[in-house]
């Protein structure tokens, strides 16, 4: 049984080069939960990345976390957003949080504590 989601569909993390799409439903639920905080719509620019991906191929072991299905690139054009996003993020044990001009990576690596980097 596919879980429910108040804020996403699972056909948002399609992968925009194969279209395969494994996403984990226990990370769409954590964005779910983050969307709700914010109070305002979240759009995803990436979710779920086949091996195949350009973006994926020639990282080691498969790829990266978007490959792993725990990774989403959210869009992000000003700051108070950026902060709200990464401010409720970490509360929401997200380990994986990347910054960029245009969007924030999130993800769930098996990493304590989080790792936060900028593009």
């Amino acid at each position: 049984m596919k879980t429910s989601f108040k804020y996403f569909t699972l056909d948002e993390f399609v992968c925009s080069e194969t279209g395969n799409n494994e996403i984990k439903e226990e990370f769409v639920l954590r964005l779910d939960n983050l969307r709700h905080l914010i109070g305002l719509p979240l759009i995803i620019t990436s979710g779920y990345r086949d091996p195949k991906h350009s973006a994926e191929v020639s990282k080691p072991n498969g790829g990266g976390t978007h490959t792993k299905g725990i990774a989403a690139d959210i869009a992000c054009h000003s700051g108070a957003l950026r902060y709200e996003i990464i401010k409720h993020a970490l509360l929401l044990g997200f380990t994986g949080i990347g910054i960029a001009k245009s969007f924030v990576h999130l993800d769930t690596r098996d990493t304590t504590p989080a790792v936060v980097w900028t593009y």
